[in-house]
This record gives structure tokens, sequence and C-alpha cells, in this order.
């Protein structure tokens, strides 16, 4: 209508949070006037832990990681946010090859690039020896522990329960354990999962999938998901995090903003959500919510574009909007924030790898997740912040996140002579 202006929804959604942040603070302020004071509160001393032991003191996990951040050069913070595939570690077989030992290339790349984990597939892995053997001399070529993380979600991706040589549980379909809406079965499954990758040496599992299916054609997601009903979702999601998590084992909320109501599949092409504000916030955004409130330590961005939101076709994991105003400060998350693959088509189609590192970075990223060349994206980021376009506070802050995670989870010990 003429006279009648339009903000953007990028506007729109910031105006909001500024209101909620104001109305915030001068709620807080007439709480504090009425605020009795507080005497004689006993204070609890929490008991050392002894050396090998896991770190669980809040503040304690703070400080050693603060101080094993403080010790780490520019090289290695770098190093600690990328999760790769074995290939990366070792090029001379090309891409895809079964790597099912610890090779000297790999060790050589790992002195070279010290990144923060590595993520095996099903071709890596074809025995309970042969696996534990392959991580455990990853972990021994690598001066701060890795994350060793899998993709062991049940049902139809499960790396390892599809597996009959390794004798793991497998599961039904996400969707049909959704239709039993049993919390406890869920929780168990977590349980289970969580207990049994731990076994073998992962540290890190890539689950569960916290879309809401509103799309029936959405062949990307499929019966990975829970189901079309967003409550029904999040109960499943937060029983699936507490089970896995009570194992010591960092779970991963995926894919955020919500995967659920696509047509398309990033793996192969761009893909956009025709979901508005208001769609992710009465559906999408409830199950991670769960997730985070659970306590979860990853949530995974998804490559597609929010354009009803944004105003464009930048991919999620390269959005400010995404990450910073709905996921750290609408959603509430302090974890870390991985990217999903980055050797998907969503990317590869139309970005290089060293940019769409530091894209991801520059966006509020902590870890990239297989990029497909470790190389160029890791000298794109150094370069980046040698030339100041990313801050190497920015760096420090999301390697703190991850030293503070391995502590939590036992895969950075008390004894660690990292301190």
């Amino acid at each position: 209508m003429k006279g009648k202006l339009r903000y953007p929804a990028i506007f729109q959604y910031t105006a909001i949070l500024c209101i909620i942040l104001c109305l915030s603070v001068l709620g807080g302020c007439s709480r504090s006037e009425n605020k009795v004071q507080e005497t004689n509160i006993p204070v609890t001393k929490t008991k050392a832990p002894k050396k090998g032991e896991v770190v669980t003191d809040s503040t304690e996990i703070i400080a050693m990681a603060g101080s094993i951040v403080e010790k780490m050069t520019l090289e290695e913070k770098i190093g600690q946010m990328f999760i790769v595939n074995l290939e990366q570690l070792d090029k001379t077989e090309g891409n895809y090859f079964e790597f099912r030992q610890f090779t000297k290339n790999m060790a050589d790349t790992l002195e070279k690039y010290p990144v923060g984990g590595i993520i095996l597939f099903a071709r890596n892995i074809e025995s309970i020896d042969q696996t534990k053997t392959l991580i455990a001399d990853a972990q021994k070529n690598t001066k701060v522990p890795l994350f060793v993380s899998v993709d062991e979600e049940g049902g139809s991706v499960a790396r390892i329960g599809n597996n009959s040589n390794m004798h793991t549980t497998s599961f039904p379909s996400m969707e049909e354990i959704g239709s039993m809406n049993d919390e406890d079965y869920v929780y168990n499954m977590g349980v289970t999962i969580g207990k049994e990758i731990k076994e073998l040496g992962f540290n890190l599992d890539f689950a569960p999938v916290a879309d809401v299916k509103t799309n029936e054609y959405n062949t990307e997601i499929g019966d990975r998901a829970f189901g079309s009903d967003a409550k029904l979702v999040s109960n499943m999601v937060r029983q699936v995090v507490n089970g896995i998590q009570d194992q010591n084992v960092s779970a991963t909320l995926k894919h955020f903003p919500g995967h659920g109501s696509i047509s398309g599949d990033s793996h192969t092409n761009p893909v956009n959500a025709d979901t508005d504000l208001l769609g992710l916030r009465s559906t999408e955004f409830k199950p991670f919510q769960a997730g985070i409130d659970a306590g979860v330590d990853f949530v995974m961005i998804s490559h597609i574009s929010i354009s009803k939101v944004t105003e464009n076709t930048v991919p999620a994991i390269m959005s400010k909007l995404v990450i910073q105003n709905m996921l750290r400060q609408e959603l509430g998350f302090s974890g870390i924030i991985i990217t999903d693959a980055m050797d998907m088509g969503a990317i590869t189609k139309k970005y290089k790898p060293g940019d769409a590192a530091v894209k991801a970075i520059q966006a509020g990223i902590d870890i990239v997740l297989m990029t497909p060349d470790l190389d160029e994206a890791y000298q794109a980021v150094y370069d980046a912040v040698e030339s100041g376009e990313i801050t190497e506070k920015q760096i420090t802050a999301s390697v703190q996140r991850i030293m503070e995670t391995k502590i939590r989870r036992g895969v950075i010990l008390s004894n660690t002579d990292l301190l």
C-alpha cells in the first residue's frame, strides 16, 4: 500500500529481540528491589578429582579449559575447529577409500593440522577389535584428544548397529519408534547406543534427529524423524539426549533450523525451506528447545536456506540470523555449533572449501564438519584471522567451548599433560 513501509524480516526479527531484552532488563531491576537478603547460606565444596578422572565441577571445567586454550597457538586453535573424515588425513587413496587402519600419512597430517576430531563411516568399521584399534591409534597420535564421532541414530542411519560383525543393538526406524510414544523405550535406546559406541572408543554421536516431518514427501529425512507432531518429537528428542549423555557421550541435535518441511535433498543441491518465522517457532524450534533444555552438547546446522525469514538463499550454516539470533539468543544454546557435512552438494556446488569454512565461522560456527579439502579450508581460516576477517577472540571462544565439552565428557581427563 502506498505510503506504508514494510520492513524486511531480518529487521523485524531483530526488533522483537531488542524489545524482549529490554523488558527482561526492566523486569530484572524490579525484582532486585524486592530481593530478600540471603545470609548464612552453606557453601558446598566439590571434591577435587583424582588424576585420571573425569572432571565434573563446572567451575573447574571452565578454568581447566581456559588454562589449556591459553597455552595453544593460533594454528592449534584453528585445528580444533575441524572434524574430518579419514580420507582428509590420508589422501593417497582418493575419496571414500575404506580406511580401516591408522596410517603414517594420517599421523603426519594430524601433526600438521591438529584437528579437533574425526568421523568414521560404515566403510571404516569392520569389526570390534579393528574399530577399537583404529580409534586408539588415532588418539595416540594427537596432542589434544580427539572427538571421535559417528552417525548412530538407529534405524537406517546406524553405521555400527547395521553391521552384524559389531554385535551391537539394532533399532527400528525413528518414525516407527515415534509411533510407540514410549519415552522409557526411547531413553533406554539412547542409553544403549551411548554405552555401546563408547565401549568402542566413540565419544560423540551425531544424533538424535530433531526435525519434525511436516512434509510427507520429504525424502532426505524420511523415516529418520520421530514424526509430524512437534510435541511428540520434542519428548522423544529429550529422552534420547538424556540417554546418550548419561553415558558421557555427547549428543547432537540435527538439523537446525529444521529440515522436516523440505522436498529437496541438500546432499545433492541447494534447498530452500518454505517456512516462515511463525512456523519455525510453532513447530520446528520446539524439539530443538527440548534438547537444549536437556543440556545437549552439540547442535548441527543444516545447509538449507529459509528465505521467508532471512530474505536471501544463504545456507543456514552461513547465516548469523540463524546461528546467533535464533539459536544462541532466542533458544539460549551455549554449547558447540557444528555444520552439517561440508562435502554435500548444497555447499560444494556454490562455494569453494576455503570460502565455505570462512563464511561458516564468520556466521558463528564452532566446528566445520567434513570439509572436502582440509588444506584449503584450514589455510583460508588462518588467513582470515591474520587479515582480521575473523577475530582471534572468536576463535578462542569457540575453542573454549570445545575444550569444556571434551573435559566434561572425559575426552580430556584431570591428569592431562595439556595443563
